[in-house]
């Protein structure tokens, strides 16, 4: 007979982030009658998430390490206002499995998984070697704790190229690609510093580096009834130096046999380490359809708007759901993912110089509206960016009956969106929603760094479309003085949806 958790309820949350992830926790909340507790810090007194809760509690210095990364400072925030429940969001203290088990120690619920599954999950060798006991397909590698001559030497057997990649990192920090092993001592020193100063621990490991690979993740749910399913695939491999940039659902290079057989990984490799609420198994899927394990993120991923949007789910109402004892609601036999949905980050950066970070204030900004269109965000006009944290401002997010509506959307949406006062990443989504090779679909995690560039159209003249590379070359010079300007015409080719619609089907006959 299987044990039934006990029900509990949740009156208050407290979000121990900021943001529009804070942001989006509390309409969640608020659409289950919850009452919130925004916590901030100086540089956040004047945000978005802590004028929309209900009471907001200040912890600290702008610099994270002393004030969202401090868990008593959560926890005794938590105390004081009464907060039964508290939802940590992504990043910070997200994935620290002391910090779960120090909000479960002291009698509030942590609406997140198990701190034994954050810290099997969160080792990446310990992760290796739970999912290869349930035969899921891993990267081949070493293991963390080797010396760098044990390294040298394995590395000799895997053969080049290689990737360094930290222990206990993630978002790309201690990473380095090695394509001759000759290189590879000076590569690990660099990582093990990057590491160390990053996470406060050096240790590196080795993989194989996929040529070509794509990422692709699967959306798990468990619960703690022993339901576990998955919620389908995300494509991921839009990204810069290991940062993703654009993800959509499904995948186009997914066919329905390794959709299936990489779903049943996903959901064995969460049943490996008795996983509970959300989380997400990272894979990489190579050119012939082979995929590998890559990590499990054990919280809420930046990128979930697009399974909601697939699946009618709201997926913060179902870890709550979750974290009370009670059944999730989706059960595989009934979930019927439908259309297609793609995010873009919008970001304060300057894609026309190397991607630098931009700080000051947003003067205006009109978000874009209509049919199949979501923004997630966390400032407003007059709203000052700041460089203590990371430099989204938004999550624009459409949705259509399929790949080529939901592009158009994106695109329209992207032409809708203002933002002065700040340099933005929009011109790079529009490019790129305009590259022949995105449009069919023909993309790796290497994209953007290898085959892509802000000052030159991507074209592709075997696909057949030397009219639309014509055109492309006729506005290009004009074109670049509006980007460039943050200035976006509304019509900026003679070429009308229509044709692009026409020219994308062309494509994939």
């Amino acid at each position: 007979m299987m044990y039934e958790p006990q029900q509990t309820k949740i009156t208050k949350v407290l979000i121990a982030n900021r943001g529009e992830i804070a942001v989006r926790v509390i309409r969640a909340c608020r659409d289950l009658g919850i009452k919130t507790v925004a916590v901030y810090s100086d540089a956040d007194r004047a945000s978005l998430h802590v004028r929309y809760a209900d009471e907001a509690i200040y912890i600290g210095p702008p610099a994270p390490r002393e004030s969202y990364l401090v868990g008593e400072k959560i926890i005794e925030a938590a105390r004081r206002t009464g907060a039964d429940a508290i939802h940590p969001g992504y990043g910070f203290l997200s994935e620290r499995e002391w910090f779960a088990q120090a909000v479960s120690d002291e009698g509030i619920i942590f609406i997140g998984p198990p701190a034994k599954a954050i810290a099997t999950m969160g080792d990446k060798q310990s992760a290796r070697e739970a999912v290869k006991k349930n035969g899921v397909p891993v990267v081949p590698g070493t293991e963390p704790g080797m010396r760098d001559d044990e390294i040298l030497a394995a590395a000799a057997q895997i053969g080049a190229p290689v990737m360094v990649k930290a222990a206990a990192g993630g978002g790309g920090k201690g990473m380095r690609a090695v394509h001759a092993l000759e290189d590879l001592p000076e590569a690990l020193a660099a990582a093990r510093r990057e590491a160390e100063s990053a996470f406060g621990d050096g240790e590196v490991y080795l993989e194989k580096l996929i040529v070509g690979a794509r990422h692709i993740e699967f959306q798990i749910l468990a619960d703690m009834h022993g339901n576990t399913i998955h919620l389908g695939e995300r494509e991921c491999s839009i990204q810069r130096r290991h940062q993703k940039l654009v993800e959509e659902a499904p995948s186009p290079f997914l066919d329905a046999d390794l959709r299936q057989r990489m779903g049943d990984m996903a959901i064995r490799a969460a049943q490996s380490v008795g996983y509970v609420n959300a989380g997400t198994i990272e894979c990489l899927v190579d050119k012939d359809k082979n995929f590998y394990f890559m990590e499990m993120n054990t919280r809420l991923q930046v990128e979930h708007p697009v399974t909601e949007l697939v699946t009618g789910l709201d997926l913060v109402k179902e870890q709550i759901r979750i974290a009370r004892g009670r059944r999730m609601g989706p059960t595989e036999s009934v979930l019927q993912p439908k259309g297609w949905a793609m995010e873009c980050r919008i970001n304060a950066e300057d894609p026309y110089n190397n991607f630098m970070p931009s700080v000051g204030t947003i003067s205006t900004l009109l978000l874009p509206t209509g049919p199949g269109v979501r923004v997630d965000s966390g400032v407003y006009a007059g709203y000052s960016i700041t460089p203590y944290y990371d430099s989204m401002i938004a999550k624009l997010i459409t949705w259509g009956d399929d790949r080529p509506e939901a592009m158009l959307r994106m695109r329209r949406a992207l032409e809708e969106f203002t933002i002065m006062g700040v340099k933005h990443n929009i011109p790079f989504h529009q490019n790129l929603m305009r590259s022949f090779s995105f449009i069919a679909g023909k993309i790796d995690t290497k994209f953007v760094e290898e085959r892509f560039s802000m000052h030159t159209y991507e074209t592709d003249p075997d696909d057949g479309e030397l009219e639309t590379a014509a055109i492309a070359a006729t506005l290009y010079a004009h074109r670049q003085r509006q980007l460039r300007s943050q200035v976006v015409g509304r019509n900026e080719r003679d070429t009308s949806n229509w044709k692009w619609l026409s020219r994308w089907e062309r494509i994939h006959r």
